[in-house]
């Protein structure tokens, strides 16, 4: 039987995973869900935002559906025991170097979205981010007395951008094969004309995409992305960029779908093993009030099906479930628009049970 590895974790975590559940229970497919605690709730009961035995079952998974981790009461805690090193662990133990947000506006969201209806109807972009290197993860890095400059004995941070050429190749080619399954069109973003990582990802990408000549490659460096995000978004198909680009671009898209309550993720490996997850965070300020929008993590259960799993029909079925909610008017209170039904997290999970059927 397909296990699945269900780490709720913090925050509104537990809520939202539990109506994708529902949805996933709904299905006429057979599942083995076990759960186990990650990031605060893991450092509660054993010391650690990862515990061995999370880890040891999120390695023997088929696949992991994760909810959200942090909390500001965490806060204090040393760097490597805050909530946030359990995603990031998970990510570099299991090998998660391609990171798939798709960003959809629904026709029935149109008005929540921070653009003009005209500017982003029928807006579908997917980002494809590579998720284990760039400045996030490279040495050295710490906190230093600065050792030369205008500034030379002064406390200083450092972080430092990698990225090799293998690593930059194996997400291209993610992105030109999804490329290939959409419109054929893909924009690589980097900063060639200032950082040396972004002149050897450019190089890269130009020399992967002699491989894939049915694809369209253009370039944009990332400050001209962003803006040409918010000036004419229906102009990306597929987007590829590094670790820190594609951090920030991905939740600038979220927005335009109106909420980034809306926005699921898939963070795969190289045997397609993958870890889904909302795009959004824990939220703890509306944990325990029924507020959150599950759907997010809901459409997270149905990329797990289509990019893990292999039931591409069931993840139409939730997809298709999802849209028709949206349809008959429920709305969570991030994405609601005068004369629409407000309804809360466990309501709008009840409802997309309802439309499977």
């Amino acid at each position: 039987m397909t296990k699945i590895a269900v780490l709720a974790g913090d925050g509104i975590g537990p809520e939202i995973v539990a109506q994708a559940l529902k949805v996933l229970e709904a299905l006429d497919v057979s599942f083995d869900f076990e759960q186990a605690p990650v990031g605060g709730a893991g450092y509660e009961a054993d010391g650690h935002p990862l515990p061995a035995a999370t880890l040891a079952l999120a390695q023997a998974a088929d696949a992991i559906l994760f909810g959200a981790v942090g909390d500001w009461k965490y806060d204090t805690l040393p760097r490597e025991l805050r909530p946030e090193q359990a995603i990031l662990g998970l990510r570099k133990h299991l090998q998660l170097f391609a990171n798939l947000r798709p960003a959809v506006l629904y026709a029935e969201l149109a008005l929540a979205s921070s653009l003009k209806p005209e500017i982003v109807d029928g807006l579908d972009i997917l980002i494809v981010r590579e998720l284990s290197g760039d400045i996030y993860f490279g040495q050295p890095r710490g906190i230093r007395p600065a050792p030369d400059g205008p500034f030379k004995g002064c406390r200083e941070g450092f972080d430092t951008m990698r990225y090799s050429e293998p690593e930059v190749r194996r997400i291209a080619q993610v992105a030109f094969q999804a490329a290939q399954k959409r419109s054929r069109r893909l924009t690589s973003v980097d900063k060639a004309n200032v950082l040396e990582t972004s002149q050897l990802w450019r190089e890269t990408v130009i020399d992967v995409a002699q491989d894939y000549p049915d694809v369209a490659l253009s370039h944009l460096y990332v400050d001209n992305a962003a803006m040409q995000l918010v000036r004419a978004p229906k102009s990306f198909d597929v987007i590829v960029t590094g670790n820190l680009f594609g951090d920030i671009l991905s939740d600038q898209v979220a927005m335009l779908t109106g909420s980034i309550g809306m926005l699921p993720s898939a963070s795969l490996s190289a045997g397609h093993k993958g870890l889904y997850e909302p795009a959004h965070g824990s939220a703890p300020d509306i944990a325990g009030q029924d507020l959150a929008n599950p759907l997010a993590t809901i459409l997270s259960a149905a990329m797990m099906l289509r990019y893990s799993l292999q039931q591409p029909q069931q993840a139409d079925r939730i997809e298709a479930a999802v849209k028709k909610v949206l349809a008959q008017g429920l709305r969570t209170a991030d994405i609601w628009t005068p004369g629409m039904h407000k309804v809360g997290t466990q309501a709008m999970g009840e409802a997309v049970v309802k439309a499977l059927a």
